[in-house]
């Protein structure tokens, strides 16, 4: 709060004035004296009295005092400064991410942007708001959005996707919307740098909103599991980002919630830990939890679908040794079969180079090299993507000699020289583009840890989907009608046509799609993006009206004190007119 008429400070010695009146005025009250002999004793006790005794009880002198006090904060002006946005029109970019459920303080990151919303909405001022929530496909809630309630409505109903926040699509989005106008684009979210704010125009202004404290978390960044004859083998990592060492209580748990493994887990500064655990019975679901003092529970959960073990892997003949030992390593259901036999083989995942089988073959496929094209040489370092088959196992060490042709409608998961080297056909088929003997791969630890990548995705089995990010869009295997989807508690989630695009619920967790004749299972979880935490910090860029800043006005809340003031003199008339002047 301030003055703009500071001038008028002077008038407040007229209070003063008025109490200085009271202490010096004569208080008279009716008292029988027996004679006019003992009058000037009685008046000498009354001068003695006390100053402070003139204002007990005076109901006047404090309605007085009260009115006069209200009406020198009036000459002066007084005012409180309000913040208003800057620009003709603002965008708010809203990050709906995991990661903005992570604790800041003693409310999530999520609901103190939303409540600094609130107060920002009553400062546009009839600016027109747009607003954009991130994701893998950002969506415009509002578009040039003027009416107060819609917009604190739309900021109501704002929730947390789960999905990885992708903001240059957002802010893709955004700049759509930019026009020729003087705009503010506000971006809510936890952690973002400077370099990935496009500045390129000087009607734009970028005020970030990032999380207010340093954010603890201690994570599970891995859980792979596969099952060994009568027994399941399991490998954990965990990660801690803070900056202290942590003590963590790590739970392996069936599909029944039941506990099989717990371990107690020192874990120093910044440490990356990473155990095996097998022996424990066969589970079709399993579990890793985490038990610690940090401030992101999201990622304290993490499970993985296992196969059921009964298909078999089956090998082209003519694929070389080191394949076939590779795959033996890891399972023994393995078998190797002519090349003209692969095409009627059922509940069983093919290891071939014959890419016809592609189109023939229902069953999975691991296509290594092809037989349709020649290869090409190459010299260039492999890249890989944050795909989780290359989880546990990386490829940038590797030399390859020569490469085949990509297949035009993959998704490419790996490259060399920015040519597609691993890729995943639109039904989950796996394709190495390059033959076995023409890399060093089998020198490399990579290899069989990739082979059991390959194996753990693939044999899935034919009761289980797989797992889906939140909201992910895929198209899977489902024959046609209709197919429900339900939480583990029974929820009805959705409906969807079998054959159609399937897209995944977007809170994490195991799922069931079920149709009138079978049942499948399938998990959602979060990405290994929103399993770390990054420092955030709040800041401006930009050049759009007050050097980028908020706009700060002065309100004056005069009128406010003008009430008051006329009803303390109406009850100061009041008293006057029932104790008359004399009193």
């Amino acid at each position: 709060m301030g003055f703009t008429n500071l001038f008028f400070l002077w008038t407040a010695f007229i209070p003063v004035i008025v109490l200085l009146y009271y202490f010096f005025r004569k208080k008279y009250k009716d008292q029988p004296v027996s004679s006019t002999l003992f009058w000037d004793e009685v008046m000498q006790e009354t001068k003695a009295s006390p100053y402070l005794k003139h204002l007990q009880k005076n109901a006047l002198l404090y309605l007085q005092l009260l009115a006069l006090i209200l009406f020198v904060l009036a000459l002066m002006n007084p005012f409180v400064k309000t913040t208003e946005i800057a620009g003709e029109q603002s965008i708010w970019i809203i990050d709906t991410s995991a990661t903005m459920l992570a604790k800041n303080g003693e409310r999530t990151t999520f609901d103190q942007h939303k409540e600094e919303m609130k107060s920002l909405a009553s400062a546009l001022s009839g600016r027109p708001l747009t607003i954009i929530t991130t994701g893998d496909e950002p969506k415009a809630i509002l578009r040039q959005e003027t009416k107060a309630a819609v917009i604190h409505n739309a900021i109501e109903n704002l929730e947390v996707t789960y999905e990885e926040e992708q903001l240059p699509k957002a802010i893709d989005m955004a700049t759509a919307f930019i026009g020729e106008s003087a705009t503010s684009i506000y971006l809510f979210t936890d952690s973002v740098e400077r370099g990935e704010l496009p500045i390129e125009s000087e009607k734009l202004t970028w005020v970030v909103k990032g999380a207010s404290k340093e954010i603890e978390n201690v994570s599970i960044t891995r859980l792979a599991a596969t099952a060994l004859e009568d027994t399941t083998l399991a490998l954990v990592q965990l990660k801690n980002e803070t900056k202290t060492s942590q003590v963590v209580q790590l739970s392996l748990l069936d599909g029944a919630e039941k506990r099989i493994v717990q371990e107690e887990v020192t874990l120093q500064e910044g440490e990356e830990w990473s155990k095996t655990f097998e022996g424990f019975p066969p589970v079709n679901l399993l579990t890793a939890k985490i038990e610690v003092n940090d401030d992101y529970e999201v990622d304290n959960t993490m499970m993985t679908l296992i196969g059921s073990g009964t298909s078999e892997i089956v090998i082209d003949q003519q694929m070389h040794q080191l394949v076939q030992k590779g795959f033996q390593a890891l399972n023994t259901e393995v078998k190797i079969v002519p090349s003209d036999q692969l095409v009627g083989m059922k509940d069983a995942m093919i290891v071939t180079n014959q890419s016809e089988l592609l189109d023939k073959s229902k069953s999975p496929l691991v296509l290594i090299g092809r037989d349709d094209v020649d290869a090409k040489e190459v010299n260039a370092l492999v890249d890989v993507s944050q795909d989780s088959l290359f989880a546990f196992s990386s490829l940038e060490d590797i030399y390859v000699s020569s490469i085949y042709p990509p297949f035009d409608d993959f998704t490419t998961i790996a490259t060399i020289g920015e040519q597609p080297f691993v890729q995943r056909s639109p039904s989950g088929d796996i394709v190495i583009l390059a033959d076995i003997e023409q890399t060093d791969w089998p020198l490399h630890p990579s290899f069989p840890l990739l082979l059991w990548g390959i194996q753990n995705e693939l044999m899935e089995g034919t009761q289980n989907l797989g797992t889906f990010s939140p909201n992910e869009r895929r198209a899977v295997s489902l024959t046609s009608g209709e197919w429900s989807v339900y939480s583990m508690q029974d929820e009805y989630i959705a409906s969807i046509d079998g054959g159609s695009e399937f897209r995944a619920p977007r809170v994490p967790g195991v799922y069931t799609i079920s149709s009138k004749e079978e049942e499948k299972h399938f998990i959602v979880q979060i990405t290994s993006g929103e399993r770390s935490i990054q420092e955030g910090a709040s800041f401006e860029l930009g050049n759009v009206q007050n050097d980028g800043q908020e706009e700060t006005t002065k309100k004056s809340f005069v009128q406010w004190l003008l009430i008051p003031i006329l009803l303390l003199l109406v009850l100061e008339w009041e008293v006057q007119r029932r104790r008359g002047f004399a009193n």
